[in-house]
Formats: C-alpha cells, sequence, structure tokens
C-alpha cells in the first residue's frame, strides 16, 4: 500500500511545495495538487518536479472542461518530461457550479466527455495523426470553422506513451466508466465498511470491460491524518473540510459529496448539514456531522486505530491510502503511517 497527500489549495505555494519535499524524505509516495479555482495544477506541479526527486507528481483534479483534450494530452506529456516519468494525469467533470461558474462552459455529457478525451490523450501519447468525431471533432469541420486544420501529431516524444490516468468519480456510471478505462480510481468521503454497497456493482461491471493492459484498477482513498489519544480535539480538525464538501459544494440535489454520505445511510445528518451551511451556519454545519462520519473516513486517533482503520481500508481494496496530515507533528505522523502501512 502507498501513500499519497494532497496539496492544500490555499496559502503560500512556496511554503507548501516546502512541506511536499519534506514529506517525500517522510515516505510519501504520491502528491496531488488540486486545482478548483485558485492556482492552476501543471504550474504548481512543474515546481514540484523540480524540487522532488522520487515522488509522484498527480493533478488531482484537472477539469475536463477547461481545457481541450489535446492541451490536456501536452501538458501531461510535459509534465511526465520535467519529473523524468513520475506525472500522473488525474482527471475529473468537477461540477457544474465551477465549470459553468468559473470556467463559463455548460456542464454537459461529463461521461462521453471523459471516455473521449481520455481515448485521444492515450493516442496523442503515442504520437498518432489525430483525426476524430464525436464531442471534439479534429480537424474542425469547415462548417464549425475556416476549413483550413489538417490533422496533426505531437510533435515532441513523451517520455511514456502511457501516463497513468486516474478519475475522480462517485456516481455508478462514472465509477463503472473508471473501473473499465482509467489507471486509478479517486473516490472522496470514501467510507471503507461500507463502500462495496455503493460503488460495488458498478466497479464489477467496469472491471468486466477492462483491458487486461491496464492493470490492477489502483484505488486511492483515505482522509485526515492526526495522530494522538486527544481524539475530540483531532476529530474537529477535519470538521471544516468535511462539512465544506457535504454542505457547501454544490447546489441543493446537485452536491455529489452529499449523495455520497446520504448513501453510507446519514440521511438526515447531510441534509441538516447542507441546509445550515447553505444558509450560512458553517460552524453549526459542522457541529452537525456525526462523529461516526468523521472517524470513519479519516484516520484520527490513537495509533491502534489508525492501523486498524489501515486494515479496513485494504480490505475495501484501497492500494493508495490518501492522507491530508493535520496533526500537531505532521511528518511524524507519515513516518508512522509509512511502518504502519508496509
Amino acid at each position: 500500500m502507498r501513500i499519497a497527500a494532497t496539496l492544500s489549495y490555499a496559502g503560500d505555494v512556496r511554503a507548501t511545495v516546502a512541506e511536499a519535499v519534506a514529506l517525500e524524505d517522510a515516505g510519501l509516495d504520491i502528491v496531488f495538487v488540486p486545482e478548483v479555482y485558485g492556482f492552476d495544477a501543471p504550474t504548481i506541479m512543474g515546481f514540484l518536479a523540480a524540487r522532488t526527486r522520487r515522488v509522484e507528481i498527480a493533478s488531482g483534479i484537472l477539469p475536463i472542461y477547461s481545457r481541450t483534450p489535446a492541451l490536456i494530452a501536452q501538458t501531461a506529456a510535459g509534465l511526465d518530461v520535467v519529473s523524468g516519468g513520475r506525472a500522473i494525469l488525474g482527471l475529473g467533470a468537477s461540477g457544474p457550479q465551477v465549470v459553468e461558474g468559473w470556467h463559463g462552459v455548460p456542464y454537459d455529457k461529463p461521461l462521453s466527455r471523459t471516455r473521449e478525451i481520455v481515448g485521444l490523450c492515450r493516442r496523442v501519447w503515442r504520437r498518432e495523426v489525430i483525426t476524430n468525431t464525436g464531442l471534439y471533432p479534429l480537424p474542425l469541420p469547415a462548417g464549425q470553422g475556416t476549413g483550413l486544420g489538417k490533422p496533426l501529431k505531437l510533435l515532441a516524444h513523451p517520455v511514456r506513451e502511457r501516463i497513468p490516468v486516474y478519475l475522480a468519480a462517485l456516481g455508478g456510471q462514472s465509477v463503472r466508466l473508471t473501473a473499465e478505462i482509467a489507471e486509478g480510481w479517486l473516490p472522496f468521503l470514501f467510507l471503507p465498511e461500507r463502500a462495496h454497497r455503493v460503488w460495488g456493482t458498478s466497479l464489477a461491471e467496469g472491471k468486466a470491460r477492462r483491458d487486461p493492459r491496464l492493470g490492477e484498477l489502483q484505488t486511492v482513498a483515505g482522509g485526515f491524518l492526526a495522530i494522538g489519544d486527544d481524539v475530540t480535539a483531532l476529530r474537529d480538525l477535519a470538521r471544516p473540510h468535511t462539512a465544506l464538501y457535504v454542505g457547501g459544494m454544490g447546489a441543493k440535489g446537485r452536491n455529489f459529496y452529499n449523495d455520497v454520505v446520504r448513501t453510507y445511510g446519514f440521511e438526515a445528518e447531510a441534509e441538516r448539514v447542507q441546509d445550515l451551511y447553505l444558509a450560512g451556519h458553517k460552524k453549526e454545519a459542522m457541529a452537525a456531522l456525526p462523529d461516526e462520519l468523521i472517524d470513519l473516513t479519516n484516520l484520527i486517533g490513537p495509533e491502534g486505530w489508525v492501523r486498524d482503520r489501515i486494515a479496513a481500508y485494504r480490505e475495501a481494496g484501497v492500494t493508495v491510502l490518501s492522507v491530508n496530515p493535520v496533526g500537531p507533528d505532521p511528518l511524524a505522523d507519515v513516518r508512522t503511517l509509512k511502518k504502519l502501512v508496509s
């Protein structure tokens, strides 16, 4: 089991990257760089590539609507070169609020777009001459442009023609697609003991159509990491972030994270958290999060408890334990975690 962490998208970027370098020395295997609507991820990933030696560097995630398929492929290939073959392309559909509110493009056909973009990226990395029909016609037909476009192939020679693609997915259809076409799966708010009943069928159906050349699906899941005995205080470190996603990341009825928490059996609690958060009562929303939800979707508590949670994640099929070290001594916690997963 490998260990990953996601950089903070707030605060001083240089200081955050310095923390990532220290985490690499402590045993971290993968660094995920978020984008949301802060700084673009590839810029930070390039900086990380120059500052690190061993850790894999992943976008976590690039929204599929914000770039053309060709640019996504070019960016991943460039990052793979400057990192010496350490890049992972993390992609996701994001949500309507960000896609339409920030990028100003319609949030439509996320599944079809994802499949087409992943296929185009792999063809670009193989340096094929690219033509395509579908959502992204290449070259652009005369009726949609000047008619002067011509089929092209990537000028540069990538380090790898198969850069790993990890997809963020929560809904049944998107998880099924991920299990079919991607090297890795990025679920969020993953609760190991209840994951199978939520995604088991979708994963099985997708894997049944999976190309064996993709290898085993890498599942990346975890949560906040804080090892210590003061569970109440440590648990509170996870509340702001969890409340943001369960309560505020999306509109009423269009919050994918809220939906997942409901499927875990916290229907009333998820609704209350969302109502409070959207009404501006963020502290109350944080307090309304069930302790059980916090405990089972994070690695917070004494070392023995964290060891048990690692076993639960492993049993649920997690191959990469993704953590956000927030305890008083993050480096010591990652070193301890490294020993526990060995």
